[in-house]
């Protein structure tokens, strides 16, 4: 479908009790698999460590300093990233206290919700409701989704509100006053990761609509719409401006446009460093991500194309040619590639042998998935069998892995026998891996990178009086380190 009415109308399928139906429950399995374990193991270097400082310093602020409005990290002004989720963690702290399970609690609840907002938005697109659970579910169990969105860090809130900001220009094209919930949604960003990512996002989403529904943006309510809903967001920069003066101009340009043409903090890599993200990461679902691909290309006088094309092809050349090259700047791809598969996996469902149902020239699942799967379970098997040694004795990793091996094999035995319910196989395995992995205390990996910083923290908090300067022969900082022992621990190396 090419040109949408602009006026509206009835959704294809009028049973809307069925949809609130699976968004209760799309919602259920996310907010589970989102905050099962949540406060179990530290906060991490980097992000975790700022974001949950910053959020102390507004929550300690006395009423009317204006802290949450102009936020600091000890005692001087935070200029790196807008405080929106800070604030949300500091509201968090004044109901749970300070601790791991309220820093992180704010962004796993809206990376939750961004898993019903893509069913929402499959079902604008696809008028059908199989590909789009398929992509709600297959984005709910990417690892790099769930285990970033989980992270008090500010890209799961990014997710929720670009759902909210794609959703909204779906479905403008039938009622332009979703053009304000897309220019709010441009707004969150904007308050979240800053204004080059709102931009991108928005490019996205004009791109697509000028596609698909060009006479749309020939509207000036649509235009209005979109000034006013983001108005919230264009005056916090003004008041920041206001505030700061040339010091927010520095924040913007170093801290957002600069990252396009300079590695940020040494953090640089070649172009195709998101391809090998994507191929280290997404399994099991990157198998079906080229068929997803050339299927939508095919498609391409559809919605739902279009959106995926337009989504997948400018982010990634976007990010890929920013010399800084972070792991989690890839995350807002994820949802395109979630629609791109779900079509794909929706097809492979109508394709497969349905018990009762009469089929021709029905074209076989190719032998090379079969493998694919198999291998996998394979390298599973060697994964428990390996940590089932004295030296590296994981139980919790074990069970992971067996898990995983197993549906890795009822999924390859399903797919040689050409039957489709190998999909929904993958799906609950996968699923149930991912909950295991998220309730063991290895989720996140890194901890185990560097010496742990709670048994120093605890130990500076003890013998170093407070307004003592705290100086540590390890050569980097350590955020969380600061964090934990409430107090700025400088490395030598820094010192001035």
């Amino acid at each position: 479908m090419t040109d949408q009415p602009l006026g509206k109308m009835k959704p294809a399928d009028p049973s809307a009790s069925t949809d609130r139906l699976i968004i209760l429950a799309l919602t259920a399995v996310a907010i589970a698999l989102f905050t099962i374990n949540l406060g179990g193991v530290p906060l991490r270097d980097w992000d975790e460590g700022l974001v949950a400082q910053v959020a102390r310093e507004i929550w300690q602020a006395p009423a009317g300093s204006l802290t949450w409005l102009y936020p600091t990290i000890w005692g001087e002004p935070y200029l790196n990233k807008p405080p929106l989720v800070h604030g949300l963690v500091a509201i968090a702290y004044s109901l749970g206290g300070v601790n791991e399970w309220t820093a992180r609690l704010p962004g796993a609840l809206l990376t939750a919700a961004s898993v019903p907002l893509l069913y929402a938005i499959g079902r604008e697109l696809f008028y059908q409701r199989l590909p789009a659970v398929l992509a709600a579910l297959v984005y709910l169990t990417s690892l790099p989704v769930l285990r970033n969105g989980r992270l008090a860090m500010l890209d799961g809130a990014v997710l929720c509100f670009v759902m909210v900001m794609m959703l909204c220009a779906v479905r403008s094209r039938r009622d332009y006053r979703y053009a304000w919930g897309m220019g709010l949604g441009l707004g969150l960003i904007a308050l979240t990761k800053g204004m080059m990512m709102a931009m991108i996002m928005g490019a996205i989403a004009l791109l697509f609509l000028l596609w698909d529904t060009p006479r749309l943006l020939t509207f000036p309510y649509f235009w209005f719409g979109i000034v006013l809903g983001s108005l919230p967001a264009s005056l916090w920069y003004g008041a920041q401006g206001f505030h700061y003066g040339q010091l927010l101009g520095n924040n913007l340009f170093n801290q957002s446009f600069q990252r396009i043409w300079t590695d940020v903090e040494n953090n640089r890599g070649a172009p195709w460093y998101y391809l090998l993200e994507m191929l280290k990461y997404g399994v099991p679902w990157i198998l079906f991500l080229p068929l997803g691909g050339r299927l939508a290309w095919a498609n391409r006088n559809l919605s739902w194309a279009k959106l995926a094309i337009a989504w997948t092809g400018v982010y990634f050349v976007a990010i890929s040619l920013m010399a800084t090259k972070l792991p989690w700047y890839i995350l807002p791809l994820y949802p395109a590639l979630a629609l791109l598969i779900g079509a794909q996996l929706a097809a492979l469902w109508r394709r497969g042998q349905q018990v009762g149902i009469p089929q021709f020239a029905t074209k076989p699942y190719s032998p090379v998935w079969v493998g694919w799967f198999a291998g996998l379970a394979l390298a599973a098997i060697v994964g428990v069998v390996y940590f089932s040694g004295q030296q590296f004795s994981e139980f919790d990793l074990q069970l992971v892995l067996a898990a995983f091996a197993l549906t890795m094999l009822v999924t390859a035995a399903l797919m040689a026998r050409q039957n489709p319910q190998f999909i929904a196989v993958l799906l609950w395995g996968t699923y149930l891996s991912l909950l295991l992995f998220m309730a063991s205390n290895n989720w996140v990996w890194e901890l185990a990178e560097h010496y742990p910083v709670k048994p120093v923290a605890a130990m500076i908090q003890r013998f170093v009086p407070n307004g003592e300067l705290v100086y540590t022969s390890f050569p980097d900082a350590r955020p969380s380190l600061s964090f934990y022992s409430d107090r700025p621990v400088i490395p030598t190396s820094q010192q001035s």
